[in-house]
């Protein structure tokens, strides 16, 4: 699970980069030619796992993670020369989702590159760039599939034809610039463009860098009324700070500012969700451990996705509500409570329900 943070130049995307990490990162960049990214493996911050690991006091504490790369290159314009580069292309398209970093606060220091600070202007123009590469995709691919129905006839021209047509109606909604993101498609056509490197196919969480001063309700920001997409207030410099502060410091901190938590925290989980995915629980003295699943996955594939031999040898599950189990207080008393439930193949996994999967290999 990658998510690609992207943004124009001064946009303080590393800044979100390195508060994320707790690491003081260089701005990515072009280097002969080949396009650099920071990555990190980041945990995704849950306290149902921290109240799960107090409960069975476990050798081992495993949270869910998500890996972020920081993706340079990016600026007005570059879209518009006939798409982007293929480097630069691949390591946006290589990320499940996309992380648009906005910078909506004015620092005399840091000039921004268009003379004045709008959020709105700055969104536009990247969506933009993405609109012009996608565009330029799939007016390539309309030209080959005409080609191939020049020669063909049988089945295959079927096939063709099909995809033909797909490619016709995401051209005209591209060209009203509608994203793809936003066009009604069937799950058949979904599957057809996975192949694709279409960037406004990708969930978008828009996060804005506020400073120390913007308002942090993003309702007091342009809305961005697009499918699969979020947005996020966000203050770059305050969360750089949080970030590298330990335990007592950092709660000190927070208590000072008056935060609950880190916004980062939230933005971590706001991107988790944005990709459709959501968390269930194994539990015991050895570890406690949260696995990530698409929300509407079934048993066997929560099992398949701890291990393949899990899913070949399923059996049944064993499940309990995290809810259930935490007012029980103990695995023993949630069975006597008749809250733990025995489940087949075909059910359906729910955020926070802690399992244990029978098998026989």
């Amino acid at each position: 699970m990658q998510i690609g943070i992207i943004g124009l130049p001064n946009s303080t995307k590393t800044t979100i980069f390195n508060a994320l990490t707790r690491s003081q990162a260089a701005t990515a960049a072009f280097s002969t030619g080949q396009v650099e990214t920071n990555t990190a493996i980041v945990e995704v911050p849950d306290p149902r796992v921290d109240r799960l690991s107090g409960m069975f006091h476990p050798q081992k504490t495993t949270r869910a993670r998500i890996q972020y790369n920081d993706i340079a290159g990016l600026r007005v314009g570059i879209g518009h020369e006939g798409g982007l580069s293929g480097s630069l292309l691949n390591a946006i398209a290589q990320n499940d989702a996309l992380l648009h970093v906005v910078r909506a606060f004015a620092d005399e220091r840091v000039p921004h590159p268009a003379g004045s600070v709008d959020p709105a202007r700055d969104i536009a123009a990247l969506d933009l760039e993405f609109l012009f590469s996608d565009l330029t995709i799939v007016e390539r691919r309309m030209e080959r599939l005409a080609r191939d129905l020049m020669r063909s006839r049988d089945a295959t021209g079927r096939a063709a034809q099909d995809e033909l047509d797909l490619m016709l109606r995401l051209k005209e909604n591209l060209e009203q610039e509608i994203p793809v993101r936003d066009i009604p498609l069937s799950e058949q056509e979904r599957k057809q463009l996975r192949g694709y490197t279409l960037l406004t196919a990708k969930p978008v969480l828009i996060v804005l860098n506020v400073g120390d001063e913007g308002s942090d309700d993003p309702r007091d920001y342009p809305r961005y009324p697009h499918r699969q997409s979020a947005t996020i207030c966000l203050r770059g410099g305050l969360e750089m700070e949080i970030a590298q502060l330990e335990g007592e410091d950092a709660s000190a901190f927070l208590a000072e500012y008056g935060i609950d938590e880190p916004g980062l925290n939230r933005m971590i989980r706001q991107s988790y969700r944005l990709l459709g995915l959501h968390s269930f629980f194994t539990v015991g003295e050895d570890e406690v451990r949260a696995w990530t699943i698409p929300q509407g996955a079934t048993a066997v594939e929560a099992a398949g996705a701890i291990h393949s031999d899990l899913a070949r040898g399923f059996i049944r599950a064993e499940v309990v509500a995290y809810e259930e189990l935490v007012a029980a207080g103990s695995m023993v008393e949630a069975r006597r409570r008749g809250k733990l439930r025995l489940e087949g193949k075909e059910y359906v996994v729910q955020d926070g329900d802690v399992m244990n999967i029978l098998f026989n290999v």
